[in-house]
């Protein structure tokens, strides 16, 4: 499984890719206004950077909502770096525009995914990559995991590549779970990806070890 950052913070994407287990990025409208990343210009520039630290994919989402303007845009965001990935939303002209990358050769990333019959949509249309909003669907008291599981059934059963990237990530246990519902991405914060590394046991263990070569090398 692959792990994408999502954020435009340059020093979180640095810290995480020097741990040497980051794959990709995955940006917002959102997450550029966090880091007050303003303007068509300054945007497009920031997107340089962080595609100047990350060698894997980077997300970078369109913000017009219809054919022509999710084209255009997009045509612009993919000729910034060579790992740009455009992220169209899920709306009738955002299917239109997926299909028009994809014979044009530009790799894309499907937002906002709520339901299998989106993915499918996503799929045929011919998406790099698909974004189920795990998180958010978990706060409508539904399980956004379930819906990874029935979509990668679907994807396994029909023969589909575009891949699962699972969205909305809030905690390590997410991380998890995703892989088991067969998610092949996920996108999340640093402090989730970080919270892979704890445990009580380990630090307890840690500690142990440390004491006993104290104790056994009291010149060290």
């Amino acid at each position: 499984m692959k792990f994408f950052i999502d954020t435009a913070n340059l020093d979180q994407i640095k810290e995480a890719n020097e741990l040497g287990i980051l794959d990709g990025v995955t940006t917002n409208p959102s997450l550029m206004a966090k880091e007050g990343i303003t303007g068509r210009i300054n945007i497009q520039n920031h997107y340089r950077s962080i595609c100047a630290i990350v060698d894997g994919d980077v997300s970078a989402e369109v913000i017009s909502t219809d054919f022509d303007g999710i084209v255009e845009e997009g045509k612009i965001l993919a000729d910034l770096a060579s790992n740009i990935v455009v992220k169209v939303p899920m709306i009738k002209d955002g299917i239109k525009a997926l299909n028009w990358f994809k014979d044009h050769g530009i790799r894309t990333n499907c937002t906002l995914i709520f339901s299998t019959g989106q993915a499918i949509l996503a799929a045929k249309a011919g998406a790099t990559y698909m974004s189920p909003f795990i998180g958010r669907i978990d706060d409508t008291n539904w399980d956004g995991m379930t819906l990874i599981k029935e979509i990668s059934e679907v994807y396994t059963l029909q023969g589909f590549d575009t891949q699962i990237l699972a969205a909305s990530i809030r905690s390590a246990r997410h991380i998890v779970e995703a892989a088991k519902a067969g998610a092949h991405v996920v996108t999340c914060p640093l402090s989730a990806i970080l919270g892979l590394l704890y445990h009580p046991l380990t630090d307890l263990g840690l500690e142990k070890f440390l004491q006993d070569h104290r104790k056994a090398n009291p010149e060290d």
